[in-house]
């Protein structure tokens, strides 16, 4: 529709008599009426003069005027909104009085009063007297729109995105809280390194990127360097790219209308090419979503860069350097909550200082989410306060507000992913918040019940992490192929393990795919005790309790649950009955958080779980393992953290092959009795995978340990007790990987190593103990030898084998220590 038709239409008519009538019976939205009807009816005069002027407009006007007709077509269903609402419907009331606020600024700062439209109906008049004073003009009404920050998204559409990113702005991290120290670390990516090209922005939903954004883009050495030269555009998750890049191209050229008007002038590709040499400019990419869409929209150029702000991390090559929004310290989220709290910086006398804090400790230093759950508190009563620290503590959303604001605009993270990755990020609301997940727990867990590999559950988690849904413990180890990832941990920010709760905890509680308890409690859930007369349909049960004796448990039936988390913290604890009406189960994880290992009572309930393919058990008491009790015949992973388990491993009443005739990976980390290995170990003819780490007490290993001939990983890392390796270790002819590293009294590598022709890597740094190898002529037998990890003092004897094995990597190691199994 043009224009002219819009204004002299029924459209206009009807808008103004809807605000009439708002301005008459709406006390909420009749200041943003009368100012809206003032605006129109000073507008309209204007129109009317460019309609009956018999000029035509050109096509980008005609087009940016049509747009803004289409901003009004929307108040007019605003308004309507706002004559249906019920008078007593304060909540949406007041979302919709904020709405009309935002709309009126909008015409009004288009507008900019009656002379915005005066000088827009200059240039209609003053076309046909003289080109030259046409240029002007457009170039002053070109300036004053930018001004406005209006981008390529949308015309007047994205002005009202940059209206809402300058008011959060202005609530969210004011004074400079919070800023300085990003805006120093991006400045110097952007005007004090030339070698960068391509920087960004990076950080969870709700971090503040934005902010920060327009905090550089405001600064008056940004602007100074770059002569105000600064294009801000927000991408979308659906771009217009045609239009983006045509916005970009027309800003770079300094001809902007041909920019937004015509792409036949526009570059066609990647826009990677290299050009020539210009003005310096600054372009900032806000929201951006996708590594394709972006590459579209970059150009090398040397004197134009490129600010990328994205809740992604996006790979190396495309953007140079990237800064990683910090969530506010203690101190910056106490004065931002009080802000949206309070309208003030502190906490004020009449409010209950520990309940204040309590709640912005459950904030985690998120802005958004200390500016949204603060003004939904503001003005409620102490007991309204009480229940949302409780809701929160349980990950519900303690108001409309809170869950549309922050947990459904968190939400656009999550329905962006596919379908498999959506499922395992959901999977994270089973782990207690503030604790670190064992990365092996995740990967052993997505294998099990998203029927894929570990390779492919390794590459979701990346994936995760890129997305920053969640943060992958830093380990230089981290990727390997032989990596331990039971020594590697992820975390994740409360907010996102809230989201996680609320999407899992919809719905039907016997029906829902992930029955979760979001906190530790002294009972189950009161909703799962009032539907046990029906089946739970959960695939992951994950219960997260204190001690627990018989008595407190009820009975439950789980004919689908694949996976059952036990979280608790107490120095007894009996096991759940309803493990025996978990047919399907395949993986059971057991952490004690307490500080002293876990006796089980009720172990009788393992002997039930034929399908059982992992068991994960930490810091607990390990019953003994003795042939009647247990017999596990599908169990392929048993791992054992922070145990006791020197009883379940008398060699005298014990017969591993028995017991899991199919287990192909045992993990024993951390478990300080632990002094031999069972002779009848090396009876497991699958076992595949065998750690023994950090186990300090370990002496001595089965001399039969040759007899594992499918071992493919040997780890003997951290024992420091161990002084010898068994002399038939040459006959594992599978051994591909051996870890002996921190074994300091460690004497030597045997003389039978050479014959282990399949082995690919060798770990033995901090050996200090081992100061000659076996004879070069015996080691370079080894052909399939790829890489060694060593102390410098034997590097030169491995570096003399590169000579006869070209394809070998002597790597020097760094002495590393590392306390972060401590910090659970």
């Amino acid at each position: 529709m043009a224009f002219n038709d819009f204004f002299a239409g029924e459209i206009a008519t009807e808008l103004l008599k809807q605000l009439l009538s708002i301005s008459r019976k709406s006390c909420l939205c009749k200041s943003s009426a009368d100012n809206l009807i003032t605006s129109i009816e000073e507008l309209l005069p204007i129109i009317n003069e460019i309609k009956y002027s018999g000029v035509e407009l050109s096509a980008i006007r005609q087009s940016q005027l049509d747009r803004f007709s289409e901003t009004l077509r929307g108040g007019l269903e605003l308004a309507r909104k706002v004559l249906a609402s019920g008078r007593w419907n304060v909540y949406k009331n007041l979302q919709l009085a904020r709405k009309m606020e935002r709309l009126e600024k909008q015409v009004s700062r288009f507008v900019s009063g009656p002379m915005q439209a005066h000088l827009l109906a200059d240039v209609h008049h003053m076309r046909f007297e003289t080109m030259e004073r046409f240029d002007r003009l457009e170039g002053r009404l070109e300036q004053r729109l930018n001004s406005m920050k209006i981008g390529a998204g949308g015309w007047v559409e994205e002005a009202v995105k940059r209206m809402e990113v300058e008011e959060e702005a202005g609530l969210g991290i004011f004074n400079g809280v919070g800023l300085d120290l990003g805006k120093s670390k991006v400045k110097k990516m952007i005007i004090g390194r030339d070698d960068l090209n391509v920087v960004g922005i990076c950080g969870i939903g709700g971090s503040g990127k934005t902010t920060l954004a327009n905090e550089i883009c405001r600064d008056n050495q940004v602007r100074s360097y770059f002569n105000n030269r600064i294009l801000f555009l927000t991408v979308s998750q659906s771009p217009d790219l045609q239009q983006l890049r045509a916005r970009i191209w027309g800003f770079l050229t300094g001809n902007e209308a041909m920019g937004y008007t015509n792409n036949l002038f526009v570059p066609q590709g990647k826009l990677q090419c290299e050009w020539g040499s210009g003005p310096r400019t600054l372009v900032v990419l806000d929201d951006v979503w996708s590594l394709s869409a972006l590459e579209q929209l970059i150009f090398r150029i040397p004197t134009y860069k490129t600010l990328v702000v994205s809740r992604f991390k996006f790979p190396t090559p495309v953007v140079n350097e990237v800064y990683n929004v910090e969530l506010l310290r203690e101190d910056e989220s106490l004065s931002l909550f009080c802000h949206s709290a309070f309208g003030q910086e502190w906490i004020p006398p009449t409010a209950n200082e520990t309940l204040v804090k309590q709640i912005v400790h459950e904030c985690k230093g998120l802005p958004l989410a200390l500016k949204v759950i603060g003004a939904s508190l503001r003005d409620q009563p102490e007991m309204y306060w009480a229940s949302a620290k409780k809701r929160l503590l349980r990950g519900e959303p303690i108001c409309e507000s809170h869950e549309n604001k922050l947990l459904e605009r968190m939400a656009i993270s999550v329905e962006y992913l596919n379908k498999k990755v959506k499922e395992c990020f959901l999977d994270l609301g089973s782990f207690p918040e503030d604790k670190k997940i064992p990365l092996d727990v995740l990967i052993n867990m997505w294998v099990e019940i998203h029927d894929i590999d570990e390779e492919e559950a390794f590459a979701i988690l990346v994936e995760l992490s890129d997305k920053n849904l969640l943060t992958l413990v830093k380990d230089p180890r981290v990727g390997d192929a032989y990596s331990s990832y039971y020594e590697i941990c992820v975390t994740q920010h409360d907010v996102l393990r809230d989201l996680a709760l609320h999407l899992s905890n919809q719905g039907d509680v016997n029906e829902r795919k992930r029955l979760l308890m979001p906190r530790r409690d002294t009972e189950l859930p009161r909703e799962w005790e009032r539907n046990t007369d029906r089946p739970f349909n959960a695939q992951i049960v994950s219960v997260h309790t204190g001690e627990m004796r018989e008595m407190d448990w009820f009975r439950m039936e789980f004919p689908k649950a694949e996976v059952l988390i036990l979280n608790f913290s107490s120095n007894e604890y009996f096991l759940p009955p309803f493990i025996d009406d978990m047919p399907k189960l395949r993986a059971l994880i057991v952490i004690n958080y307490g500080t002293n290992e876990a006796i089980f009572e009720n172990f009788s309930v393992f002997t039930n779980l034929a399908n059982l393919r992992s068991l994960w058990l930490e810091k607990t008491w390990v019953p003994q393992l003795t042939n009647p009790t247990v017999h596990m015949k599908n169990l392929r992973k048993l791992s054992m953290v922070l145990c006791k388990v020197n009883n379940s491993f008398n060699p005298s009443v014990i017969d591993l092959p028995l017991i899991f005739p199919r287990l192909s990976e045992l993990i024993i980390d951390h478990c300080h009795d632990l002094i031999k290995l069972p002779s009848s170990i090396c009876e497991v003819n699958s076992l595949q995978s065998l750690s023994i780490t950090n186990c300090h007490r370990l002496c001595e290993l089965p001399a039969d340990l040759g007899m594992l001939k499918k071992l493919q990983i040997l780890r003997l890392y951290a024992c420091p007790e161990l002084k010898m390796l068994p002399p038939r270790i040459g006959e594992l002819i599978g051994l591909k990987y051996l870890d002996i590293s921190q074994c300091f009294n460690l004497r030597c590598l045997p003389g039978e190593i050479f014959r282990l022709a399949s082995l690919e890597k060798i770990d033995m740094r901090e050996c200090s103990q081992i100061v000659s190898l076996p004879p070069q002529t015996a080691l370079s037998n080894m052909k399939s030898l790829r890489r060694v990890i060593c102390d410098d003092e034997v590097s030169w004897q491995w570096r003399y084998l590169e000579k006869t094995n070209p394809n070998l990597y002597v790597q020097v190691a760094e002495k590393c220590y590392s306390l972060d199994w401590l910090d659970g």
